[in-house]
């Protein structure tokens, strides 16, 4: 693959914006929004006199049904709240906050069976209050949106059906969750706390009208074309994709996009997906994508002319947030190259001087994608490539098995410990390697990792 052709880069980094101090003020935001609810209703439930385990078993049950509204907002990818924190990191924040939420609404329901059974009434629907039969399901829907998103993958439940019963499963359950709030009703007793979550109900609307209906819309008005299909080793495709005509994408250097190639945008089949182009502002991007699953092995088959939907860019791996680093180093594994590959022809394109290590670890030689490219990029930069092999071929000389500490250490530079390490491959080798650079004694402030498989 020749490098791509020198189109206007992105201006000299700025200064680091103080990602912290946004980080916690959407942190702050965050705890505000699933601790009002009990601030505005337990004056109401210390009066209800059916004693402490009763209020707090409905503190709980506040709580957690906040904490499943709010759901919705992380997973909404507005631009400006996940920044400080990365997407990916945000997505699993996700995955822990429901299973956290669901807990709290288990408790809730063991309590109130432990302190006043007698309130939690009929189970049969025919006889108990429409409230309590909703408030039941509620939990059966949370439950199974959080069961089926932890077991997915062993239970080989597709990408795409995944995703529209999860987004079914949570939309009803929180629906129910609120009509058991109201049909319950005593704490919502003035008109203040009925507005508190009335303002709930409609936040959360919004959001799904958000997601559902306004952005795909906006991405349908701006389709993308597929220009070209090219089949690299290692299974992996790249696609170059040409921009709306006058919609050129800026990006950086690292960063990715959501990917949906379905006759809509409204069809939920978008995936993540890593630029490999030099960051900048592009009228083309190109996209590696290894054969993974469904969707990823049916792209080498995607013909020039194909309509694609981007929605885009995201992310916070990257060089650019970190200028003055004296050098960078990349461990890479498999198709976890394309990121660090976006970030080397970046540095190209600039001409920089640093100096730069990549280990990038395949399980064979023949399959070592970008292979030729990075040659040619390592006589442009100051570039070192350590290509570590599971299986080598018997004249290979060069390292094999794992990237470990002692192949780290083997091929490091004086100043190493001052450098930025960028971290992107499998989640099993992105834990070792985060290991051996500590032993290593690179700060954990300079190690940067891509979580590869999040979603």
């Amino acid at each position: 693959m020749s490098p791509p052709a020198r189109p206007s880069a992105l201006p000299a980094p700025r200064p680091r914006d103080p990602a912290g101090a946004r980080a916690l003020q959407w942190l702050v935001l965050y705890l505000a929004a699933v601790t009002l609810p009990l601030f505005a209703l337990l004056p109401a439930a210390r009066q209800s006199g059916a004693g402490f385990g009763w209020d707090f078993a409905m503190a709980l049950g506040y709580a957690g049904a906040a904490m499943f509204g709010v759901q919705f907002a992380l997973t909404a990818r507005f631009k400006r709240a996940t920044a400080p924190f990365g997407i990916d990191l945000v997505y699993r924040f996700h995955r822990y906050l429901a299973v956290a939420a669901l807990a709290l609404l288990v408790l809730h329901v063991v309590l109130v069976y432990a302190t006043v059974p007698a309130m939690a009434g009929s189970h049969d629907p025919r006889l108990a209050p429409p409230h309590m039969t909703a408030g039941r399901l509620a939990i059966v829907c949370f439950v199974l949106a959080v069961v089926l998103s932890l077991a997915r993958k062993r239970l080989r439940l597709p990408y795409e059906a995944w995703r529209i019963t999860h987004t079914l499963l949570a939309t009803v359950g929180f629906a129910l969750a609120l009509a058991h709030l109201f049909g319950a009703g005593r704490y919502l007793d003035t008109p203040w706390k009925q507005a508190l979550w009335v303002a709930y109900g409609g936040f959360w609307l919004s959001l799904i009208v958000w997601v559902r209906a306004v952005r795909p819309w906006r991405l349908a008005r701006a389709p993308w074309r597929v220009t070209r299909v090219q089949a690299e080793r290692g299974r992996v495709t790249t696609l170059q994709l040409a921009a709306p005509a006058g919609r050129p994408l800026r990006f950086a250097p690292g960063q990715f996009v959501w990917l949906s190639l379905a006759r809509s945008p409204w069809r939920m089949q978008e995936h993540p997906f890593s630029i490999a182009s030099a960051g900048g502002t592009r009228d083309t991007i190109e996209l590696s994508i290894k054969a993974l699953g469904d969707f990823s092995s049916a792209v080498s088959s995607v013909q020039p002319g194909t309509r694609a939907w981007v929605d885009g860019p995201y992310g916070t791996f990257g060089i650019d947030r970190h200028p003055d680093a004296p050098g960078y180093a990349f461990v890479a594994g498999g198709v976890g190259c394309a990121p660090v590959l976006s970030m080397l022809r970046t540095l190209a394109e600039r001409d920089d001087r640093r100096p730069l290590a990549l280990f990038y670890g395949n399980r064979r030689w023949e399959r070592v994608a970008f292979r030729e490219e990075l040659d040619a990029l390592a006589s442009r930069l100051d570039l070192r490539v350590v290509h570590v092999l599971q299986e080598p071929p018997l004249e290979w000389r060069g390292e094999h098995g794992l990237i470990t500490r002692d192949v780290l250490a083997r091929h490091l530079p004086g100043g190493y410990t001052a450098w930025h390490w960028f971290v992107c491959g499998p989640t099993p080798m992105t834990r070792l390697v985060e290991r051996h650079l500590a032993d290593l004694d690179v700060p954990a402030a300079q190690v940067h990792s891509e979580i590869f498989d999040w979603v």
